[in-house]
């Protein structure tokens, strides 16, 4: 482990043991959250990048699920309800689906009324969030807070966001969709604050695509620019990264 001002960076030779590794720390601390609080609550990131680690925690049989809330941290706007790419989906079908969380808060993308939308979840995760689980987009990205409308010091937890071209050519490397333009060009987000109000914050980010960008987060100055930056200023961020990703250090 190294530590680059305030986050600590984990590298493994292969993301399977990066998301064991991964997983194995989050089981650990929500064990120790567990032992003076009656519940906590987690907020989760639906990619690729997660999938070991979402893979090894499901398989963790010592968690206490039903002692748990789930939240998630992005969605897109627009999608059909039972489309596979929709983040939510994403997350029932390896996770929020296959073990018995207390209770799991899902953002709706099919909302009318994206804003009521935005005040509804908001609300939700005011009462604070135990752990965060998370990773870094190409772009820098944290959750949807694409470099252009990420604020550090956002007034809301949540808000609908327009998503540059990187962003969205990002889901098209990632195979969850063929061309550029089915991808969806706007999304609910919680934003900058919403994640940093986690406790503890485990990041997760394998991969060659995402070497560049890591290399932003530990040595890019602090500042929107870089949205994942911020990681830097948290008290508890651990970073996992793969041989691929770590590459640019």
């Amino acid at each position: 482990m190294h530590t680059f001002e305030r986050i600590n960076v984990h590298q493994f030779e292969d993301r399977r043991r990066m998301g064991a590794a991964a997983a194995a720390a989050v089981a650990h601390r929500i064990h120790s959250l567990l032992a003076t609080q009656e519940h906590i609550s987690m907020i989760f990131a639906a990619a690729p990048s997660q999938q070991e680690f979402l893979e090894a925690l499901r398989a963790d049989t010592s968690i206490p699920w039903h002692r748990i809330l789930a939240f998630h941290m992005d969605e897109y706007l627009g999608l059909s309800a039972d489309a596979p790419q929709g983040f939510g989906n994403f997350l029932e079908a390896r996770l929020f689906g296959q073990v018995p969380f207390r209770a799991v808060h899902y953002l709706n993308g099919q909302a009318t009324d994206a804003a009521a939308e935005c005040a509804r979840y908001a609300q939700l995760l005011n009462g604070g969030t135990d752990i965060v689980c998370m990773g870094v987009g190409e772009n820098t990205h944290i959750a949807f807070n694409d470099p252009h409308v990420a604020d550090f010091n956002d007034p809301v937890l949540v808000k609908v966001v327009d998503l540059d071209d990187a962003c969205r050519r990002q889901q098209v490397n990632d195979g969850c969709f063929a061309t550029l333009e089915e991808v969806p060009t706007h999304a609910l987000t919680l934003t900058v604050p919403a994640l940093l109000c986690g406790k503890y914050i485990y990041c997760m980010v394998p991969g060659p695509a995402k070497a560049e960008a890591i290399r932003h987060t530990l040595h890019a100055p602090v500042s929107e620019q870089y949205p994942s930056t911020i990681l830097r200023t948290h008290p508890h961020a651990e970073l996992y990264l793969d041989k691929d990703s770590a590459a640019l250090l």
